[in-house]
């Protein structure tokens, strides 16, 4: 066993999702290995590890991840005293309650990937406060805050590269990569349940395993509408309209009905029976779930036919008029007279909870 393993025997106290290239800087800064031995010990050629080290330091004017660093560097930086004789490689790194483990990470960091993964979606970060929220800037023009995370899942994702700064100042701006996005694609791939912790009404079980990643970065039949104008120079759909229509779609989202190759949803189109398929009220989701269903009740067939496609599964018109052999350029009539039910229905049921999501 190499001097390298050894005198790296503190790194086991930090959390297994720290990067690699994370871990090496930190041994070198904090722990004065030099960058041959860590190559050595890591077989690795010197060039490579020195590179790394200067990516991170060069990241370092990055809010995020020079926080995320002082604090790992804290734990690294202490002497760690009768380190033993087994190798880094086979040490369990201890993952107090002062850091997030793994499991904490993907779930709480996935909920946000998910609502940065919209255009023009974007992480607030502003100074010398404990959370960061996400917010969008809706059709009518009003920005909307649709998630609130803590800064110490922030920074790990800023250290991961998911997430990056595109406006630094006294409130920073971050979006989402391409790492992040791929990220998404595997945490919803191997079932992990996502959760609100910051939701003023949790449910009594975590969020549902995700299926596929439900979001599109394109314009929906909604938006697209919502910046025409009708014949006496009003927006075609108005901002309570838009609202209605996200409100849905949330829902929908929450309440993981996303399509699933061979789901039939005619019969969640017919009034009195609309119940997700395959999916009862107990379990994951219930309570969005429940809204969504209560939502189309307000509703007849072809209304809740134009609010599920064009809302929820983000179908075009003149698709969902073929779908249920409509004349053309009706569906957007239709769709306008759906989301006016449900602005009505909403109205009717408002629920101050959801000012937050979840």
């Amino acid at each position: 066993m190499t001097k390298h393993w050894r005198a790296e025997a503190s790194l086991c106290r930090v959390p297994n999702w720290v990067p690699q290239f994370a871990l090496r800087y930190l041994a070198h800064t904090e722990k004065g290995i030099s960058i041959r031995e860590l190559a050595r010990s890591s077989d690795v050629h010197a060039s490579t590890v020195l590179r790394q080290i200067r990516r991170v330091e060069s990241k370092r004017d990055d809010p995020l991840i020079d926080e995320a660093l002082v604090r790992l560097g804290a734990v690294v930086g202490e002497d760690t005293k009768g380190g033993g004789d087994s190798d880094l490689a086979s040490e369990r790194r201890d993952t107090s309650e002062s850091y997030l483990n793994d499991e904490a990470l993907d779930q709480a960091a996935g909920l946000i990937l998910c609502k940065l993964n919209v255009a023009g979606a974007v992480l607030a970060v502003a100074q010398d406060m404990d959370k960061a929220v996400v917010a969008r800037d809706g059709a009518d023009g009003r920005t909307r805050r649709t998630a609130v995370v803590d800064r110490e899942v922030a920074q790990a994702m800023a250290l991961q590269d998911w997430i990056s700064c595109s406006a630094k100042g006294r409130i920073s701006r971050y979006k989402i990569t391409a790492a992040g996005q791929a990220k998404l694609a595997e945490l919803m791939q191997s079932g992990v349940s996502f959760e609100d912790e910051n939701s003023e009404t949790k449910p009594t079980h975590a969020e549902p395993k995700l299926r596929r990643t439900r979001f599109s970065t394109n314009d929906g039949p909604v938006l697209t509408l919502a910046r025409r104008k009708d014949r006496d120079g009003n927006p075609y759909l108005t901002p309570d309209l838009v609202s209605a229509a996200e409100r849905l779609r949330e829902d929908f989202e929450l309440s993981q009905l996303g399509p699933i190759i061979g789901q039939n949803w005619n019969n969640f189109l017919t009034p009195g029976t609309r119940v997700a398929p395959g999916m009862g009220h107990n379990g994951p989701g219930s309570a969005a779930r429940q809204r969504f269903e209560a939502a189309f009740e307000a509703l007849t067939d072809d209304l809740a036919g134009a609010a599920l496609w064009c809302c929820c599964h983000q179908e075009g018109l003149e698709s969902v008029e073929r779908r249920f052999g409509w004349p053309a350029r009706s569906g957007k009539v239709v769709l306008r007279i759906a989301l006016e039910y449900l602005s009505k229905h909403y109205g009717e049921t408002r629920d101050d909870s959801r000012d937050m999501i979840g």
